[in-house]
């Protein structure tokens, strides 16, 4: 998991897809963190994201950086606790003019029953599972 986090960091911005009705929504993300020995992804509740995860958590991660790919299929588990929000908002500190760990609008997922595939052009793809 630590990889996948590092390879996502580095990368800044990554792409989260999910579901709406029959048609596939893609959009950038930037927020990862590890709290509890669990990978966290960030977004607005108000977003159209969050209501599109809520009927299905099912949804995929792809990042590019330097030759190198990453895809994880996985599902998001919403935690509403204040400490898995201030973990992920204190690594962030430049959206706390927008969240804070106690609003009503900040939502944390974690990932859960990942598959991560790391690809590239010149080694066999690596799977990590977590």
């Amino acid at each position: 998991m630590k990889k996948v986090y590092d390879f996502l960091k580095k990368c800044e911005t990554y792409y989260l897809a999910t579901v709406e009705g029959d048609q596939p929504r893609v959009r950038p993300f930037g927020t990862v963190n590890i709290f509890e020995d669990k990978l966290y992804i960030q977004t607005g509740k108000a977003k159209n994201v969050k209501k599109q995860i809520d009927i299905n958590p099912k949804v995929e991660i792809c990042a590019v950086y330097e030759g190198e790919w990453l895809r994880i299929e996985t599902t998001l588990v919403e935690d509403d606790r204040i400490e898995a929000k201030k973990s992920l908002l204190d690594n962030y500190p430049q959206l706390k003019n927008m969240y804070s760990a106690e609003d009503e609008n900040t939502v944390v997922f974690y990932l859960k029953n990942a598959v991560a595939t790391f690809y590239s052009f010149t080694d066999e793809p690596k799977v990590i599972r977590f």
